[in-house]
């Protein structure tokens, strides 16, 4: 029997996670305009935003959220030193049959709450549902008919519009 030895992309090299799916995106465009529509004024809401981390690695959440964020559009940044308020990590399966590990998510989520992250969403598609964390281990798990209400930034937004 042949070993089959599977590539991995560039974008899942460089961003330590696999391509997003239809589902992914539909759900992270959802999330982005709906949080835009109710928090533009308040919040920034930044989608693949480079973290720079005290270790010199780089995360990418799928969305970031930042108090409002000045905009200096003749100086860019690259990489944000300043943690966001919140990170959202989206559950996209890869292409190769295998979903990102709940062991890898945790870390990450450990990682941002490290570095002065307050809370951390995880998004499951397939559930229909967001779990809003406050700590490592600590979390508060919303359905699609519910309204998910974050205390560390006051947010709360009804998960019927994210995944209809």
């Amino acid at each position: 029997m042949e070993a089959v030895i599977e590539e991995i992309s560039d974008y899942e090299r460089e961003r330590g996670k696999p391509a997003p799916s239809l589902n992914h995106t539909y759900v992270q465009s959802n999330l982005l305009f709906e949080l835009h529509m109710k928090y533009r004024g308040s919040y920034s809401i930044l989608p693949e935003l480079d973290l720079l981390m005290a270790d010199g690695s780089i995360m990418i959440p799928d969305i970031a959220i930042y108090h409002k964020l000045p905009v200096d559009f003749l100086h860019d940044i690259q990489s944000m030193t300043t943690m966001p308020l919140t990170a959202v990590e989206i559950i996209s399966p890869s292409h190769r049959n295998a979903d990102q590990s709940n062991d890898d998510i945790l870390a990450k989520f450990e990682r941002y709450f490290a570095a002065g992250v307050k809370s951390c969403w995880l998004v499951i598609p397939s559930f229909k549902a967001i779990s809003v964390y406050s700590a490592p281990g600590t979390y508060q798990f919303f359905m699609h008919d519910s309204t998910l209400s974050d205390p560390a930034t006051g947010i709360e937004l009804p998960l019927a519009e994210v995944f209809e």
